[in-house]
């Protein structure tokens, strides 16, 4: 198959090989002695059993806690609904609370007509964003992980994915501003989550209207198959050397899911509107990551450890030393979000003229201005319980 992704920050490789989900880091969590540390365990602990001790810090307290907590709650019970059988909705398998649909299928219309009507539909249910691109098989996993078979590398089981699939609906929800302009904090967990729960519900609704129509469809999050690539192909943005996606809307401030579907549709091109350039210039990221896990050189094909993806020529971010200070702090980081001069409103007429210095070799001058004006400095979390409010800037 070609390389559909095209742009020197993300390049396919010929001794590409598709990635395992038993070999995703979190996963790793509870198999591999060398990531099932007694702090990962207490990460995974704090987001569904109360915490025997708070750590007095701001952005560290019960109040913390129990707001990043009840922002998962929704996507932590669609999960739950089939723990016990190792499927856990969202993470380790498709969501499946949904209804069978009539066996003849409604009209669309052209491949254009569908496509408009999809995101229409897909927005009216709360996406932010909606793109759609060509099924490639390269970015399922190979295997999906089963948690009850973690006494030692498990084997994995099948995907099980539909083989009438043409495209993918990705969707895109936005996170919080401010929420996670307060990171390092168990507050700013609270995007994560609410952006994990808010694609649930935009993806199962989405589903179950193509299921009604007739079609094919599998709503994913986590599970299944990777995302990054996926929105990229579906012109959701360019890839930074965080490893997220840059968004032209909220930059890399986004949760995505994704839709699997045999509805014939009309597919998006890819975007390109300087972020590699920036980011070859820009070490923001890189130099504000505590535990060191960003690259601070060129787009490289090297795989770095069992949790990163081979042949693949990109920026790549160390898993297992950004969960590693995940387990410390216990709780999600997203220091390099929150200093990312891609991190602000651009719904903002300012903030779009930065975004157009970003794409020219005036890109010097958006850094400059990004520094001057204090973007990317950390709102206190006691601040934000008080009201005080990113927005406005």
């Amino acid at each position: 198959m070609s390389n559909l992704i095209k742009g020197p920050s993300w390049e396919v490789q010929e001794n590409f090989e598709r990635f395992n989900q038993v070999n995703d880091v979190f996963n790793r969590a509870f198999w591999d002695s060398e990531i099932a540390t007694d702090g990962a365990r207490e990460f995974f602990r704090s987001h569904r059993e109360p915490l025997k001790k708070w750590r007095n810090a701001s952005g560290f307290e019960q109040r913390d806690y129990a707001i990043r907590n009840a922002a998962w709650h929704v996507a932590d019970v669609f999960a739950e609904m089939r723990d016990a059988d190792d499927l856990r909705d969202g993470f380790l398998s498709p969501l499946s609370q949904l209804r069978q649909g009539p066996d003849e299928a409604f009209d669309l219309g052209t491949p254009e007509q569908a496509s408009k009507t999809i995101k229409q539909v897909s927005k009216l249910f709360g996406a932010d964003l909606v793109g759609i691109c060509k099924f490639d098989e390269r970015w399922v996993y190979t295997q999906r992980y089963a948690r009850s078979s973690s006494k030692g590398k498990p084997e994995g089981l099948p995907v099980d994915l539909p083989e009438n699939l043409q495209g993918v609906i990705v969707i895109g929800q936005a996170m919080d501003h401010d929420l996670v302009d307060t990171v390092p904090s168990a507050l700013s967990g609270a995007a994560v989550g609410l952006g994990y729960s808010k694609d649930a519900l935009v993806l199962l609704a989405t589903a179950q209207w193509l299921l009604n129509l007739g079609y094919s469809a599998v709503p994913t999050l986590n599970d299944t198959a990777l995302a990054i690539p996926l929105a990229i192909q579906a012109g959701l943005g360019e890839y930074g050397r965080h490893g997220m996606v840059i968004t032209r809307e909220f930059g890399p401030r986004v949760r995505f899911g994704k839709i699997f579907t045999n509805a014939p549709m009309a597919f998006d091109n890819q975007v390109e509107f300087g972020v590699t350039k920036f980011c070859e210039k820009c070490r923001k990221c890189t130099n504000a990551c505590p535990p060191k896990a960003i690259p601070d050189g060129e787009p490289s094909p090297v795989k770095l450890n069992l949790s990163s993806i081979s042949g693949v020529k990109k920026w790549s971010v160390d898993g297992e030393k950004c969960f590693s200070y995940w387990a410390k702090i216990v709780s999600d980081c997203m220091i390099c979000m929150r200093v990312c001069p891609y991190n602000k409103d651009f719904t903002k007429f300012r903030h779009k003229i930065g975004l157009r210095l970003a794409s020219t070799k005036l890109r010097n001058i958006m850094l400059m201005l990004n520094d001057f004006l204090g973007y990317g400095e950390r709102l206190k979390p006691k601040l934000w319980w008080n009201g005080e409010s990113r927005r406005k800037i």
